[in-house]
């Protein structure tokens, strides 16, 4: 067997002697690399964000910004990691080494405190300061004074700040660390990592790494993994292992068996044919709202609600689905755009409406030994659409209510209504009695009065520390009323 290994910083670094479940931030930790930090070991603070070699959208290699304290070692065999120690230019011997330009501004504008959460921000901030399509826009002023025609969030060299909202900083403060991101300007000809996004990212590797009885396996098609998952259907299947990361952190939770399935081919293509758009079940949350490209308004208003970047960046619809959670923000939206699910094993697939998927408080009619292998949304798409997310914060946090509509209205008349909700019930639910309350009635403030009320009364929401029965019941209601005050009109003329 061929000895697992990570390219980090450059350096072939063999996995070897860590544990199956040992995360990358832990593998780099215990080499010497302590730039990256554990701060919560959810995935929700950033200090341990690194870069990995990806395959690109508009360049053959994207520098992807991850979660170190979530991603198995193992996950990463043959692939490309650099940390905040790789992003500096080694100097001659006896001198320090050149600061990265990211690196630089965080230092000229004072963006680091007491520095524990800075190599974090330095690896997100420089995934985007690569990202190939961002780019100054003209006449868009300067760091500290946009002009009109940007906004808060994005600066005038196309940085967005979005980019830095898994990052968490709890002394400086953000003000001077939007100035370095906004003071950035383009990597140089001669940029390493720059030349680097020219050449394809390492090829997925066939892994099989095991230490004390317990095993990470990736194969390299689909058949084999469902042939192993069949012969141990009690296996962990993950893909960027944000749920699973956690389990294994917060709960210490340890698999016998852990199948890899993020980088198989045939979970990973992004087809939009003449009556569907099929996407990969283990394409990350990023790659399909970059190759989508608004595509599909619903998910493109979705994406940036749903986590942080850092965790879009690693994880899936397949991985959303599957978990069968109740508050997953992913599930209301395709329920609205009645999609359905394929589903794959050892003896081949079949296509399951994901109205039909969810059958408990995470459960679903997937079988042992069965996967999803795509999400398919039927065409044409309903023309109003909305997606709320009801949360403490606007963004990074775990939705109290999500509801998502997607409506046709001809002639100002409900010809069909899809509504998804998450968070009102043990699992995500149609409001089919609301959608029947919106159909064939005009789209007129007296009809949707009457449906908001019947849609307070759908699911059974339930009290806890994120809100109460009844909030959750009035949040639906106020959603749909939302939703008629800012519809266009002529949609109801």
């Amino acid at each position: 067997m061929v000895t697992a290994r990570i390219t980090v910083n450059g350096k072939e670094t063999p996995i070897s002697p860590a544990a199956p479940h040992t995360t990358v931030l832990d593998f780099l930790r215990e080499r010497g690399l302590t730039g990256t930090k554990e701060g919560c070991a959810e995935g929700e603070c950033g200090a341990c964000s690194v870069l990995v070699a990806r395959p690109g959208v508009n360049k053959p290699t994207d520098w992807v910004a991850v979660n170190a304290c979530l991603v198995p070692a193992a996950a990463l065999d043959g692939q490309e990691v650099v940390t905040s120690e790789g992003l500096a230019t080694a100097g001659e011997p006896g001198t320090p080494p050149t600061l990265h330009p990211v690196q630089q501004e965080m230092a000229v504008c004072g963006g680091s405190q007491c520095g524990y959460c800075t190599p974090g921000f330095i690896c997100s901030m420089a995934a985007e300061y690569y990202r190939p399509d961002r780019c100054a826009h003209a006449d868009s002023g300067t760091a500290s004074a946009p002009s009109d025609s940007t906004d808060s969030e994005h600066g005038p060299n196309g940085f967005d700040l979005h980019s830095l909202s898994g990052n968490l900083c709890r002394c400086t403060g953000y003000r001077p660390i939007r100035d370095a991101a906004f003071a950035v300007g383009e990597p140089t000809e001669d940029d390493p990592l720059a030349q680097r996004r020219e050449q394809s990212p390492p090829e997925p590797v066939a892994t099989e790494y095991a230490q004390d009885d317990r095993v990470f396996v990736r194969k390299n098609t689909l058949a084999e993994t469902v042939q192993l998952l069949r012969e141990r259907p009690e296996a962990v299947v993950v893909a960027g292992s944000t749920d699973w990361g956690v389990e294994v952190n917060i709960r210490s939770r340890r698999a016998d068996c852990v199948v890899g399935i993020d980088r198989l081919p045939e979970l990973r293509e992004l087809r939009i044919e003449s009556d569907h758009i099929e996407i990969g079940a283990a394409l990350t949350l990023t790659e399909i709202e970059r190759r989508l490209d608004g595509r599909v308004p619903l998910l493109a208003e979705l994406f940036p609600q749903f986590a942080s970047r850092l965790i879009r960046n690693g994880a899936t619809l397949g991985g959303n689905l599957g978990t069968g959670s109740p508050i997953g923000d992913s599930p209301p939206v395709l329920l609205a755009l009645e999609a359905s699910l394929v589903l794959a094993d050892a003896d081949g697939e079949r296509v399951v409406p994901l109205a039909d998927y969810f059958t408990g408080y995470r459960q679903s009619v997937r079988r042992p030994g069965e996967l999803i292998r795509a999400v398919r949304i039927p065409l044409p798409l309903s023309p109003v659409t909305a997606f709320h997310k009801i949360a403490k914060r606007r963004f990074d946090d775990i939705s109290s209510v999500a509801v998502a509509f997607a409506l046709d209205i001809e002639d100002g008349v409900v010809r069909k209504a899809r509504i998804g909700l998450g968070g009102v019930a043990a699992t995500p639910i149609r409001a089919l009695a609301a959608e029947t309350a919106l159909e064939g009635k005009p789209w007129v403030p007296a009809t949707v009065e009457a449906a908001a009320q019947v849609l307070r009364a759908q699911g059974t929401p339930m009290n806890d520390h994120r809100a109460s029965a009844d909030y959750r019941a009035a949040m639906l209601g106020q959603s749909l009323l939302k939703l008629y005050a800012r519809t266009p009109e002529a949609v109801s003329s």
